[in-house]
């Protein structure tokens, strides 16, 4: 993650290149926001579309043509050879700044594609694609490069969630910069800061309370307990969704190889189809899951369980066909669809343990970042003192789960390498 360039000449940032970094970044993310709502209103939240179901398969074919345009011709980056961590933090081509246009145009044409994919993928790279530019033009040292990144993605990362230490947590969980921690730390909540203060002072629309359940009014042993077989849950989905990623990359590695445009357009079939019979499986699902939350009956348990199943399955098809997005929404919405369909099996349970329960543990452990999970579904969900305190109980079984997998797996291979 780190810039080429490099002289006798480089230097470590001083604080006022951390401001002028973190304030380009919140500004280009908010700019880029805007755009992107406004031409997909203009593309799809529209009476043509809504009168012409047609217009979603050959819309997700087209735009997915598009896309396999700019990864052939433009560069633009991908992780389809990454996880889901990558996305977020842009691993890949960001150090290359010669890719920019690539990647704004693929992170455009990947949302409009109707992909499973989420915004922080594309904010990530293209914030971490400036960032670099930035630097070879202030002659930063790469020893230091990694913090000035993270910085910048602070900024844009804190100013869309609508938390002032939502980076710093998730920068902390990954290990950035062990070498220099606390300089970066302190990088991070400056630029943070700022990105979050520069969409709260101009009134911008963050994701902050993006889905609101009614209050947990006091915490129960069987809420206790709940929250223990959520933990679990959440822990097996991310499991699943673990092994569906490998045999979907797998797959479609041996199916195309190098052939990106067969890749792209194979998948923009399946997604127009899909998305045909269930639009509200269009896109990353933060804009859809409004309305089913405020009326899961109406779509049934068996549904919402089809919808849940069908959005990890889209999102792995998106991820290693070549789209540029994060995984974060539609992990989201997978989960809510699933606590959802609990609520309705359960009804004198809060709806907000089963969905907020399994958000957490899923993240956590698809992510590896307890922390960052706990603090992304307490922003997103406003949840109450109560509810939080049911997320760090998911979180932690989760983890435990995650590790004695992990002790499983490393035994096994311990066995196999001896056998060998």
């Amino acid at each position: 993650m780190t810039d080429d360039r490099s002289s006798n000449q480089d230097v470590h940032p001083k604080i006022w290149q951390i401001i002028l970094v973190a304030f380009i970044a919140i500004a280009f993310t908010a700019i880029w926001l805007m755009a992107y709502e406004s031409l997909d209103t203009l593309i799809w939240m529209n009476d043509y579309v809504s009168a012409n179901r047609w217009t979603i398969p050959a819309g997700a074919i087209f735009f997915s043509l598009l896309v396999g345009l700019c990864l052939k011709y433009l560069h633009a980056p991908d992780v389809i050879h990454g996880g889901m961590t990558d996305s977020m933090k842009g691993e890949g081509a960001h150090s290359d700044y010669k890719t920019f246009p690539g990647t704004l145009l693929s992170s455009f044409l990947s949302l409009f594609s109707g992909a499973s994919v989420g915004p922080e993928g594309p904010i990530a790279f293209l914030i971490m694609e400036i960032s670099a530019w930035l630097r070879a033009r202030l002659k930063i040292l790469n020893d230091v490069a990694l913090g000035f990144d993270v910085a910048a993605l602070a900024s844009a990362y804190n100013g869309i969630v609508g938390s002032p230490i939502f980076t710093a947590i998730f920068a902390t969980e990954f290990n950035v910069g062990k070498k220099d921690a606390l300089k970066f730390l302190a990088w991070n909540l400056v630029a943070g800061i700022i990105g979050y203060l520069f969409y709260v002072l101009l009134g911008l629309q963050s994701f902050y309370s993006l889905m609101v359940f009614p209050s947990v009014d006091e915490i129960t042993f069987l809420y206790v307990m709940y929250a223990v077989i959520l933990g679990i849950l959440g822990a097996a989905i991310a499991l699943l969704i673990g092994l569906l990623m490998k045999g979907m990359g797998t797959f479609m590695e041996r199916a195309f190889k190098d052939r990106i445009m067969t890749r792209i357009l194979f998948a923009g079939v399946i997604i127009g189809a899909v998305c045909y019979v269930i639009p509200e499986l269009m896109f990353s699902g933060e804009s859809s899951i409004h309305s089913i939350i405020n009326d899961p009956a109406q779509f049934g348990i068996a549904l919402l369980l089809i919808m849940a199943v069908l959005k990890v399955f889209l999102l792995a098809l998106s991820f290693k066909s070549g789209y540029l997005g994060g995984p974060i929404f539609p992990t989201i919405f997978a989960c809510t669809m699933i606590g959802l369909a609990l609520s309705l099996m359960f009804p004198g349970i809060p709806v907000g343990i089963f969905v907020c329960c399994l958000e957490v543990a899923v993240i956590t452990l698809a992510l590896g970042v307890p922390l960052t999970a706990i603090l992304l579904i307490a922003v997103l969900s406003s949840v109450n003192q109560n509810l939080l305190a049911l997320l760090v109980v998911s979180a932690v079984v989760a983890m435990i789960l995650g590790f004695l997998v992990r002790d499983l797996r490393e035994k096994r291979a311990a066995k196999q390498g001896v056998a060998t």
